[in-house]
């Protein structure tokens, strides 16, 4: 039996996850969940897999909570905040830690998981992107495994499997081009907070799917990759998919290149890294390959959609340079839903963020969490 704990349970790759344990129950057992405020889904969930211990991270939410488990007479520990996170990351029973929450909140119960000893399977790109030396530094020292959960970090990871780092020559990740595939920057000018939601072929949360919309998601996969898999800036490429069959590839020495493809479902990375080495069965769709008409690939916008450059910009200048770029866009993506600025404005406001900063090469966490709290500040005030 492998024990589970899931930073993020209510959200859209923590439900998937539940998912996969559901289906697997007989070898997967749930420690510990967490939720932002949906204490109702919580509940249901706390219902089906038993948890030892649960996080709300509001602490009024939590009390709430704590209350009708105990009326009910449910033994279940409640905790709160980023104490609470951390608590259930680091739950002495964990064989494995999804980290599926949205955001740099991500990143401190991942790193006291890796000190623990305990393996990650990871779906938050923050914590890779603001924190990647410092988590690749500590799951080395630990001797934990790292393992992707994005569609294109686990396609990568697939077609490594069997061969040699040095071997690489280049890895090209996938993008679908989200809502706004072809806009010239004109059009980009009048879309829509509902146009940029309706994402074509993935079914995500908000924040992802507006990141997806500007091509940012793309750029934080980039940052992320870099520190996955100990890659050079220039063996990163990106090209656009629409069809998001080909989650990825991987491009050799000897130009041979191999690709994962799939059906858009998270279910698979989430299931090779609660199983890995292992590959195990399952009831998905299969891709049916007489019924696909075409796959096509292009090269991204980058005036259209800059967010994509300006990733690859913090990754060459380094240090805190990509937490604040990280920070000053969950800032902007937040103000474009609540409809306080236009969709064009979350790239100018990561570019002057990007601008002000200055920049610590060899951060430590503290220097990080600061950079993030500066830039989180400064975003807020740009109109």
């Amino acid at each position: 039996m492998k024990n589970i704990s899931i930073l993020g349970s209510t959200g859209s790759i923590g439900t998937q996850a539940l998912e996969v344990v559901s289906e697997n129950s007989n070898v997967l057992n749930i420690v510990g969940l967490t939720t932002n405020t949906s204490i109702d889904l919580l509940e249901k969930q706390i219902d089906t897999y038993s948890p030892r211990i649960v996080c709300v991270m509001d602490g009024d939410t939590a009390l709430v909570l704590e209350k009708r488990l105990k009326k009910r007479g449910l033994a279940v520990d409640v905790v709160t905040g980023l104490e609470g996170l951390i608590a259930v990351a680091t739950a002495s029973e964990n064989d494995l830690l999804l980290t599926a929450v949205s955001g740099m909140i991500g990143l401190q119960p991942t790193l006291a998981a890796i000190n623990a000893g305990i393996d990650i399977a990871l779906a938050n790109k923050e914590t890779l992107v603001a924190g990647g030396q410092l988590v690749m530094d500590a799951a080395a020292a630990s001797g934990v495994s790292l393992l992707p959960v994005d569609s294109e970090h686990c396609a990568i990871f697939q077609c490594l499997m069997g061969n040699k780092h040095e071997e690489i020559d280049r890895i090209i990740i996938t993008a679908s081009g989200g809502p706004f595939r072809g806009y010239s920057h004109k059009q980009l000018e009048s879309v829509t907070l509902a146009q940029a939601l309706k994402h074509p072929n993935w079914s995500m949360g908000k924040k992802i799917t507006i990141d997806s919309a500007t091509l940012m998601n793309k750029g934080l996969e980039v940052i992320e990759a870099k520190w996955l898999f100990n890659l050079r800036n220039n063996q990163i490429d990106v090209v656009v998919h629409p069809q998001s069959i080909v989650h990825s590839m991987v491009e050799f020495i000897d130009h041979s290149t191999i690709a994962q493809l799939g059906l858009p479902d998270m279910a698979l990375p989430i299931q090779i890294a609660f199983f890995y080495p292992e590959r195990v069965a399952n009831n998905r769709p299969a891709l049916d390959f007489s019924q696909i008409r075409e796959l096509t690939f292009s090269e991204p916008d980058r005036i259209a959609f800059p967010c994509l450059q300006l990733a690859y910009d913090a990754l060459e200048i380094g240090g805190t340079m990509a937490g604040v770029l990280n920070a000053a866009n969950e800032i902007a993506v937040s103000r474009f839903l609540n409809q306080e600025i236009s969709f064009l404005d979350i790239p100018r406001i990561n570019r002057q963020v990007m601008e002000q900063h200055q920049v610590i090469v060899h951060p430590n966490l503290d220097d990080v969490l600061a950079a993030d709290a500066w830039a989180r500040e400064i975003s807020n005030a740009y109109n």
